[in-house]
């Protein structure tokens, strides 16, 4: 098997993200060492609020240059966003996100073997839309009655397609998975649910689940 080193950026951000990181990486440089083919690099990158305390930006343009264009993946620790709204501060993991459209956000979820009831299952959650669009507004209410805060929520076919499409995939890969190895779960096939709010949001979040359903129903590679 070739050889292969992989470069990590490493954001330790704020707070416990300055523990965790160091932690991160020796997990990876424990795993290089029992792996001959597979080896790891590591580069250090400013972010979050003590960044923007310091240099007035919570995300520096050379940190997203430096994760796209010379690294294969990145660590991102944590944190520390004001509770109150701070001029000019913009959280540096929604702004990451929509830079290198990061869309997808999965988040595997299963149990011990000790667990009375076993879960085993993928958590797929679409990252740059919704309300996740970050465009607000804060105004006066008439009459004096104090001030309306609003959030845009936004919803696209093209958003929709590619996360289900994800979701799709990744339950493949795992029943394939399992096939090949035999090792138990709490499926015997592949199956994708789709999360959503349509009976009271019927535009929006009606249109997220349409497209959801025509993206795994329409592909030949879901078709039972």
């Amino acid at each position: 098997m070739a050889s292969r080193s992989l470069r990590i950026g490493l954001l330790p951000g704020d707070g416990i993200g300055r523990e965790v990181i160091p932690a991160g990486r020796l997990v990876l440089e424990t795993l290089s060492s029992t792996l001959s083919h597979l080896s790891f690099t590591f580069t250090t990158l400013p972010a979050g609020y003590t960044t923007f305390l310091e240099t007035g930006t919570a995300l520096p343009p050379k940190t997203v240059q430096t994760l796209r264009h010379e690294c294969s993946a990145a660590l991102f620790g944590a944190v520390s966003s004001p509770t109150t709204k701070v001029a000019g501060y913009s959280s540096p993991i929604v702004a990451l996100r929509k830079q290198l459209d990061l869309y997808g956000n999965v988040r595997p979820v299963k149990t011990v073997s000790t667990a009375t009831q076993p879960i085993d299952l993928v958590i797929v959650r679409e990252n740059t839309e919704d309300l996740y669009v970050k465009e607000e507004r804060t105004y006066d209410a008439p009459n004096d009655e104090g001030k309306i805060a609003e959030a845009i929520k936004r919803i696209s076919e093209r958003a929709s397609h590619r996360i289900a499409t994800m979701a799709g995939d990744i339950a493949l890969r795992r029943q394939a998975i399992r096939n090949k190895t035999g090792v138990q779960s709490t499926h015997d096939h592949p199956k994708v649910t789709i999360t959503h709010k349509s009976n009271v949001l019927s535009q929006t979040d009606g249109l997220f689940r349409e497209t959801a359903r025509s993206a795994l129903s329409s592909s030949p590679k879901f078709s039972p």
